[in-house]
């Protein structure tokens, strides 16, 4: 029996469904994954809900992390060239469990992201966005789909433009419980230029304010930190998985007293020296590392490594959300088989024999010490 040709009209009814069939099955899978139930959920998102941010979703670096969650590392290394503009070197990637360079390096890298934290997918919500000084240091939440259910993994995602358009280097950060397999150490990505606080003058406000508070050696004001920050004074969105998120008023009243718990240590053992500030005004995100003391060594182990904080002022200029990412404390769970240098290298690192108050020629302000509530309390601040 001869089978009739199909005419043109079927075949554009055909075409037509085909299409929408495809289309419905691109939209079913993000539907699907808003629906999945959240198995580690993280603080980020949450503790900032109420916090309104102007996000641009045209910048790179929004583009480079959708690529990333969808998977295609061919866009992701698109948004880097070769060599930097005025450097002979190569583009990076610089993630917590290593540093990718070049074009293959990094597509490498984004080839093995979702990999790595045993997901089949991702989506990304920002949470913040800050762009300023040919920089942006974007923060928000990745969400993989893991086991037909979410893990939210909060990141730093610092980028150095090239131009509006192209990346130069991305360094990412976030807490080292996150990573599946991850040991607690990052080598610091800068080298400093010396061994003391950045100097306060680069910083502006109740950032300043705060980082001299912090730094004034041998041990910080606590008096000074906590007047820096504004009465509903947030700290806090990059803690590990589990972390309960208090009441607004509990929140408020451990910001306003976990300064003391520092001023047992900050900056006599340990002390942070920012690399780079992104500042719009709003908000003050700088990349910092280590400088350690043998004091600090002795009495609590410290050793250098790299770290992310964000400071959020409110509209009359105070301090209302402190957020940072590092592996301080957790120094003794190492796995020193599994990091890039040996112990000893990494215990030599930005040692210094005594933490210096003030900044090259720049003395530090004195003061008289409030020590009535310094206590041995735990702190988020490291």
């Amino acid at each position: 029996m001869k089978t009739k040709p199909i005419g043109m009209k079927k075949i554009k009814i055909l075409l037509l469904a085909s299409a929408i069939m495809v289309l419905m099955q691109a939209c079913e899978k993000p539907v699907r994954d808003a629906d999945l139930p959240v198995r580690k959920a993280c603080n980020l998102e949450r503790l900032y809900k109420d916090m309104p941010q102007n996000i641009r979703m045209d910048t790179p670096d929004m583009a480079f992390v959708n690529a990333l969650c969808a998977g295609k590392a061919d866009e992701v290394a698109a948004l880097f060239r070769e060599k930097k503009l005025f450097w002979d070197e190569p583009p990076a990637v610089d993630a917590p469990y290593g540093r990718f360079e070049g074009l293959q390096g990094i597509q490498s890298f984004a080839e093995g992201f979702l990999t790595k934290f045993n997901a089949t997918s991702a989506t990304f919500t920002p949470v913040f966005q800050t762009i300023g000084g040919g920089r942006i240091a974007l923060e928000g939440v990745f969400k993989f789909v893991v086991d037909e259910a979410i893990e939210e993994v909060p990141f730093f995602v610092i980028t150095d433009l090239r131009t509006p358009s192209l990346l130069e280097e991305v360094r990412m950060y976030t807490h080292y419980s996150f990573i599946p397999g991850l040991t607690p150490y990052r080598k610091p990505i800068f080298k400093p230029a010396h061994y003391e606080m950045g100097d306060p003058g680069l910083l502006t406000g109740a950032m300043r304010a705060y980082y001299e508070a912090l730094h004034h050696a041998p041990y910080c004001n606590p008096d000074k930190i906590h007047a820096a920050f504004a009465d509903e004074c947030i700290v806090g969105g990059y803690d590990p998985w589990g972390t309960p998120i208090l009441s607004k008023e509990e929140m408020s009243a451990n910001a306003h007293k976990f300064g003391y718990g520092l001023a047992t240590y900050i900056p006599a053992c340990v002390g942070m020296r920012y690399e780079t500030i992104i500042d719009d005004g709003k908000t003050c995100v700088i990349e910092w590392c280590h400088i350690v003391s043998k004091q600090g060594q002795q009495e609590r182990n410290r050793i250098a490594m790299s770290g992310c904080s964000a400071y959020t002022r409110n509209d009359e200029g105070y301090l209302c959300s402190v957020r940072i990412s590092d592996y301080a404390g957790h120094e003794g769970e190492i796995d020193w088989s599994k990091t890039e240098v040996t112990r000893e290298e990494a215990y030599s690192i930005n040692l210094v024999d005594k933490f210096r108050g003030g900044c090259g020629m720049k003395e530090q302000e004195e003061y008289e010490p409030s020590v009535a509530k310094i206590t041995e309390a735990s702190s988020p601040l490291k």
